[in-house]
């Protein structure tokens, strides 16, 4: 499946890297927010909603995220970059 497959696909969870603050002003709707400084302390509740699809402002921290996670075994993870960019493919 490519990006736009994986964030229409009902089976994906679409997760929200930045802050509460950035996330209340704008987000994919149905994404869950778990900022990136929690993704280390909450990788059991990530895992048990894979596959994901990661997005922040850019892009930058939901790499980190996407980075961490695969070096966790995380197999079903992409990084979709911005949010914006996330909702636009959004059906």
């Amino acid at each position: 499946m490519n990006l736009q497959e994986w964030i229409n696909s009902a089976e994906v969870s679409i997760v929200d890297v930045r802050t509460p603050e950035e996330f209340a002003g704008g987000n994919v709707a149905g994404s869950v927010n778990i900022p990136l400084n929690e993704v280390e302390a909450r990788t059991e509740e990530l895992r048990s909603m894979q596959p994901l699809v990661l997005c922040c402002l850019s892009g930058g921290r939901s790499g980190q995220a996407t980075g961490y996670l695969q070096s966790k075994g995380f197999e079903k993870v992409l990084n979709g970059g911005a949010w914006t960019s996330v909702n636009a493919q959004k059906k």
